[in-house]
């Protein structure tokens, strides 16, 4: 009976005087406004994805880092939608709200994901950005299905051409690295992520930085919200993946943005290194940026992508 009023007050509070209740929503919901937007892919995998704006909007297509999932483009999707933008960004399998398959967790299958909801959606001419692992899906999906959807390409603190140091790669991280970061996961993954989203991925270990918690807190959650087993096989699919290869087959205008102080994706191995292997590259370097930039820096990051996408 308390928790029964305690309810009714709310709904008082929250409703305007004079105003009735809202009648119980009966009719599909329109574009964009869908509150669980799913699909199915080839291989039985449930993907969530979003889609915000006029959609007759060109469409900016988004994928995320790991272990995130959309919700990390909000600024940057609400910024462009409000522009007039159609936005469309999806969580990876296994990662925020889409079925975790027990295999399947690598490169070729996030970018072949990411085709089939391009194709479910007839996506045409769309600005397809990739921020970290995302940027490493980006150029898989370019190169295993090409640009015929895409007339743009971003690379926001991306993972290509290759973070794994290799007689190849001596500017890439050992492994060491990585399985320092599988073991921290098996450990206590929780711990593990407050610690990578609370230190160097927004740079909040440098001195003078001023950390935000709530920041900390989002990463934190979205993390959590990824499958055990789907994030940790990732951990070798963003590390491990040569995409040397995929970068060679860009044929459409390209964006590279890096930040210097990146502790996660240096940048020298990453967006320097990828600038020069995609012919149509523009590289912006933000001086002192963390990885994390799309929240840090995130009014230069959507002024940059809107120009961009204009240009």
């Amino acid at each position: 009976m308390r928790e029964r009023a305690h309810r009714s007050i709310l709904l008082q509070v929250a409703r305007p005087a004079g105003v009735a209740a809202a009648a119980p929503r009966t009719s599909q919901p329109s574009h964009g406004d869908s509150p669980m937007s799913t699909f199915t892919t080839s291989d039985g995998v449930d993907i969530y994805y979003k889609d915000w704006g006029p959609s007759q909007g060109q469409p900016v297509v988004f994928c995320h880092g790991w272990p995130l999932n959309s919700d990390s483009w909000e600024s940057q999707m609400i910024f462009l939608a409000s522009q007039g933008y159609r936005c469309i960004a999806h969580d990876r399998r296994g990662h925020g709200r889409s079925s975790q398959p027990w295999s399947g967790n690598d490169m070729d299958h996030y970018a072949d994901d990411l085709a089939q909801l391009l194709d479910k959606l007839d996506i045409k001419n769309a600005a397809l950005f990739g921020f970290s692992t995302g940027g490493g899906e980006v150029a898989r999906y370019i190169g295993r299905h090409g640009t015929k959807r895409v007339a743009k390409a971003g690379l926001i603190s991306a993972v290509p051409p290759l973070m794994l140091q290799t007689e190849a790669n001596p500017g890439g991280l050992p492994i060491s690295v990585f399985d320092g970061i599988r073991a921290g996961a098996l450990a206590n993954r929780s711990e593990l992520y407050r610690d990578i989203a609370g230190g160097p991925f927004y740079g909040f270990n440098r001195p003078g930085a001023t950390r935000s918690e709530g920041l900390v807190q989002a990463w934190w959650m979205q993390g959590m919200m990824g499958g055990h087993k789907n994030t940790y096989d990732s951990i070798k699919a963003f590390s491990e993946t040569d995409f040397t290869d995929d970068l060679k087959k860009f044929t459409i205008p390209t964006l590279i943005i890096h930040g210097d102080d990146d502790q996660i994706v240096p940048i020298e191995a990453a967006g320097k290194a990828a600038a020069r292997l995609v012919k149509q590259a523009t590289l912006l370097v933000y001086p002192g940026a963390p990885h994390g930039l799309t929240d840090t820096h995130k009014d230069k990051v959507n002024a940059d992508l809107l120009a961009f996408i204009k240009s």
